[in-house]
């Protein structure tokens, strides 16, 4: 179950949402160039302001009885305060399609929480974001067995989008590309469900553990829940009421025009 689109227009451009898919994008490649080494987040370099580095040798990732990589402290590598990489690793990501998959959620639901937030609250609102779900990484983390291992991509910022989006648009429909063997359709379904399944997932995906093997969950279902809350205090709620007031109630039966966006 793929989300493609919603059929949510806003009245604004959303130049945030498309900066932020630029700068990731931009990033990413210098990064597979080889930049931005050591930047990534580490939970216990974070906590102790130390950088830990996973040891490789011919090749190999060195593991231990545990199956989780065995690191070595580097102090004098990575910047410093190690708090930093919070910050850089938001906008790193492993492989093409992490970053693919990150970049189609944030364009197809950030652009309408910048509409309601504005341009410079929405940004800030997504850093916060980021940055509380990294904390709920760090947390599960440093109670797990995770510590050691580094961290990249957006989806814990992302995550707070979407959280945000399933309380203000929970009727907003979702085109949704829905596979089954060899069946493929595309199948408008409420964001409420749309959203909701992917988080149960998040959830489920923990598997009752405080890290998931190679995926953040935690980082998303801390971010997901930072968005629902933050998206009150940040005044999205009552902004979002003015405009249904003014634009009138939303009709199921009449939705907007499909928008690939």
């Amino acid at each position: 179950m793929i989300p493609l689109a919603d059929d949510n227009p806003t009245r604004t451009t959303p130049y945030v949402v498309y900066g932020l898919i630029a700068l990731n994008v931009l990033l990413f490649l210098y990064e597979m160039a080889g930049g931005m080494r050591y930047l990534s987040m580490v939970p216990w370099s974070v906590v102790n302001d130390m950088r830990v580095e996973p040891i490789v040798r011919n090749g190999m990732l060195l593991v231990n009885q545990f199956g989780q990589p065995v690191s070595q402290k580097l102090p004098e590598i990575g910047p410093h305060p190690q708090w930093i990489t919070i910050f850089t690793s938001m906008f790193m990501h492993s492989g093409w399609m992490h970053i693919g998959g990150n970049m189609l959620y944030l364009w197809i639901f950030g652009n309408n929480i910048e509409d309601v937030l504005g341009h410079a609250k929405f940004l800030v609102f997504y850093i916060v974001c980021g940055v509380l779900a990294a904390f709920a990484h760090i947390w599960a983390s440093m109670h797990g067995t995770g510590a050691m291992t580094p961290t990249v991509g957006a989806s814990g910022a992302i995550a707070g989008v979407l959280g945000a989006y399933i309380i203000l648009y929970p009727r907003a429909r979702i085109r949704t590309l829905v596979t089954l063997w060899f069946f493929w359709d595309y199948v408008p379904i409420p964001a409420v469900y749309v959203l909701g399944v992917w988080f149960l997932l998040q959830l489920f995906g923990t598997g009752g553990q405080m890290t998931g093997g190679g995926v953040a969950y935690w980082a998303h279902v801390g971010g997901f829940i930072a968005g629902m809350i933050l998206i009150f205090i940040f005044g999205g709620w009552s902004a979002s009421r003015r405009r249904r007031s003014y634009l009138g109630p939303y009709d199921e039966d009449r939705p907007y025009p499909w928008r690939l966006k």
